[in-house]
C-alpha cells in the first residue's frame, strides 16, 4: 500500500486520512513495530513531518494468532508481559515439556520469525495466576535479572485465605529455606534468606478473607508459606494448606507490577484484573 503526499502534513494525520480501513490504535501499532515506511525508510514517529511528494507505504504484516493461554498485557521489541492462567507451568519440568507458558509464548513469537526466541525473566508458581514477564533477547533478560531487586518498585497480589484474621494489617518477616522435599519453611537468619510480606484485609466473611499483599522480597513460595505459618493458608494450597477451595483453584493472583525499565529508565506499570471467581466468594 503506497500513497503519495500532496502537501506538508504530520504522518499520523496523513495515515488516518489516506488509509481509512486502519484505526488510530492500529496505525500507532504499525508505527511502533516498524511497519510504516517514508521514502522506503522505516519511520516510527507519529508526528513526523511529511513533505510534498514523499511516498508513504505500509509493509505487509500478518496478524499473529493468540493461543487461548495467551492473555497479553503488553508487548514491544524487548519484552512481552502476560496474565498467566492458574494451572499452567511457567517453564517445563521432567514430566511436562509442552504445556507451559514458555512454550506457548515461544510459538507465538516464532510466527513472525522462526529464529525468534524468548527468555524467562521471572516465574510464577503453576497454580498462581497473574503478571509475568518474558524477554525477547538474552541481553534484555540479563538487564532485568541482574538488577531485579533494584528495578522492582511494586509487586502486589490478591489472595483468598482461610478464616478471619485478628490483625487486619500486618508485616510478616522471616528467613526462608527449602528442604530436600522442596518444601519451603522459616528458619534462622543463618540458614535462610530474608522474606518480607505485607498484607491488608480488604474483604472477609465467616469463612474466608481477601487480602491485598505486597512483597518486598521474591522468595520461592513466599506468600504461601507466610500465610500458612500464621494459620491462614491460601485456599486451594495443597502444598502448604488444604485442598479446600471455594474457587476450585489456588487463591493467589499477581495483580500489579511496577518496574523500572532498564532500557528507558522509565517506570513501567502493569496490571492484571482480579479473576471474577475471586469476587464470588464474598457475594452476599
Amino acid at each position: 500500500m503506497n500513497q503519495k503526499v500532496t502537501k506538508e502534513i504530520q504522518l499520523l494525520e496523513f495515515l488516518l486520512n489516506n488509509f481509512n480501513d486502519l484505526s488510530n490504535k492500529k496505525i500507532k501499532a504499525l508505527l511502533k513495530y516498524e511497519n510504516i515506511l517514508v521514502n522506503n525508510k522505516v519511520q516510527t514517529k507519529y508526528d513526523f513531518q511529511l513533505k510534498k511528494n514523499d511516498i508513504v507505504s505500509i509493509k505487509e504484516y500478518k496478524t499473529k494468532k493468540h493461543d487461548e493461554n495467551l492473555n497479553i498485557i503488553f508487548e514491544d521489541k524487548d519484552i512481552i508481559v502476560l496474565n498467566k492462567p492458574s494451572g499452567l507451568l511457567t517453564i517445563s519440568t521432567k514430566k511436562e515439556k509442552e504445556k507451559t507458558l514458555y512454550h506457548f509464548v515461544s510459538e507465538y513469537v516464532k510466527q513472525d520469525n522462526k529464529k525468534n526466541n524468548i527468555f524467562v525473566v521471572h516465574r510464577l508458581d503453576k497454580d498462581t495466576s497473574g503478571i509475568i514477564v518474558f524477554a525477547k533477547t538474552e541481553k534484555i533478560k540479563n538487564l532485568y535479572q541482574n538488577n531485579w531487586e533494584k528495578l522492582i518498585k511494586t509487586r502486589s497480589y490478591i489472595a483468598i485465605v482461610e478464616g478471619k484474621l485478628d490483625k487486619k494489617e500486618d508485616v510478616i518477616q522471616s528467613y526462608l529455606t527449602e528442604n530436600a522435599n522442596n518444601m519451603v519453611y522459616s528458619t534462622n537468619k543463618y540458614d535462610g534468606k530474608l522474606a518480607i510480606t505485607k498484607y491488608k484485609v480488604i474483604k472477609e466473611n465467616n469463612k474466608y478473607s481477601m487480602l491485598h499483599i505486597l512483597i518486598e522480597t521474591g522468595r520461592k513460595n513466599q506468600i504461601r508459606v507466610h500465610m500458612s505459618e500464621i494459620d491462614h493458608p491460601i485456599v486451594g494450597d495443597k502444598k502448604y494448606g488444604t485442598n479446600n477451595s471455594p474457587i476450585k483453584r489456588l487463591g493467589l493472583h499477581a495483580n500489579k507490577l511496577e518496574i523500572i525499565n532498564p532500557v528507558t529508565n522509565k517506570l513501567d506499570k502493569y496490571e492484571a484484573d482480579m479473576p471474577l471467581i475471586f469476587k464470588k466468594v464474598f457475594k452476599d
